[in-house]
């Protein structure tokens, strides 16, 4: 799924703008002089697929996680550095669903049903990174570049303070997460803007499990750290 989601976004990318890319000369138009502007602004769309990454504490069977293609927005602020960094600030809202899948044999004594062998998690973030873009010479209409920082995440259905746990069907996570981004993109002049596909991998540098109650929970028990990680396929407009 990952790999035809970022094969649908350049296919894309590249249908709409490949008439101007190869041209010999440079498309003359307003944007022209927007890499010199100290402060630029603009905004993106774009598609996100989460995952989780578990380590555990023994030896059993894995949590499976049933990803499911999720759907952002947001602002970007761009501040100049020089001629091939930028620092960048891109506030977003993130919509994304996870679907955890339980083996039987993690609960004694055929102790379930259907039901807690599925945990439902939706969530829905406000992301904050700071990144640093390094790009190359701009080549005619295009300029490849790669990008990475840091970032914040507040999950706003986290469930952190619900006093009900997975024995009562609820899946609960920590409201603040903490990331680093790696990712690539190429920036393409067009006649009244500058369009830039990305494509950037996202890293949780924290446990974001709430554990329940009792300490040898099958759904939590046996977990010793749960982190996000995911991909992100932006469409900026500058």
């Amino acid at each position: 799924m990952k790999q035809t989601l970022v094969l649908l976004a350049f296919l894309f990318a590249f249908q709409n703008s490949s008439a101007q890319l190869f041209t010999k000369e440079k498309v003359a138009n307003p944007v022209d002089n927007i890499d010199q502007k100290r402060l630029t602004w603009g905004y993106f769309i774009g598609f996100n697929q989460y995952d989780f990454n578990f380590d555990y504490q023994e030896d059993l069977k894995d949590i499976l996680v049933d990803e499911a293609v999720g759907f952002h927005l947001g602002l970007i602020g761009d501040m100049r550095i020089n001629d091939y960094m930028n620092l960048r600030l891109e506030p977003g809202v993130f919509f994304t669903t996870r679907n955890l899948m339980y083996d039987e044999s993690l609960f004694p004594n055929d102790d379930y049903n259907d039901s807690d062998l599925l945990r439902e998690v939706k969530s829905t973030y406000v992301h904050i990174p700071l990144l640093l873009k390094i790009s190359t010479k701009r080549i005619n209409n295009f300029k490849p570049f790669i990008i990475g920082g840091f970032s914040t995440a507040l999950n706003l259905s986290s469930n952190q303070d619900n006093p009900d746990d997975n024995s009562s069907g609820e899946f609960r996570m920590k409201k603040n997460s903490y990331f680093y981004e790696v990712g690539f993109g190429i920036d393409l002049y067009l006649q009244y803007f500058k369009f830039t596909p990305s494509i950037r991998g996202i890293f949780s540098m924290n446990d974001e499990l709430v554990r329940d109650a009792d300490p040898n929970s099958p759904w939590t028990g046996n977990v010793a750290k749960m982190q996000t990680r995911g991909v992100f396929i932006n469409f900026t407009f500058q």
